[in-house]
C-alpha cells in the first residue's frame, strides 16, 4: 500500500485552490466582455436579416418640449354592484 506523501498533498491543494480562483476570474472579468461581443454580434446580425439601414445623418429639429396633462382623481365609488344571494338546490 502507498502512502501519501505531504508535498504531494499540499501541491493537490494549491491545483484546486488555483483552479478555483481560476475560474472565479474568468467568471468575473473575462466572460462578461464575451458576452458582450456575442450580443454586439447577434444584433448585428438581426439587423441584416431585417434589412435595417442605418440613416447617413441625423436631423436635429430643435428643442422639443412634452408637457403632461394632469392626471384626473377618480373618487372611489360606493356603488360596487348588485349583490346575489345563491341557495342550494338538492336533487332527490
Amino acid at each position: 500500500m502507498q502512502e501519501a506523501s505531504m508535498t504531494g498533498f499540499l501541491q493537490t491543494i494549491l491545483i484546486i485552490v488555483l483552479v478555483y480562483y481560476g475560474i472565479k476570474f474568468i467568471g468575473r472579468y473575462l466572460f462578461p466582455i464575451f458576452f458582450q461581443k456575442l450580443v454586439k454580434n447577434m444584433e448585428k446580425k438581426v439587423k441584416e436579416q431585417q434589412g435595417y439601414q442605418q440613416p447617413e445623418e441625423k436631423i436635429n429639429v430643435g428643442e422639443t418640449t412634452i408637457e403632461k396633462a394632469p392626471r384626473e382623481t377618480k373618487g372611489k365609488s360606493n356603488n360596487v354592484g348588485e349583490y346575489v344571494d345563491y341557495e342550494e338546490v338538492d336533487d332527490k
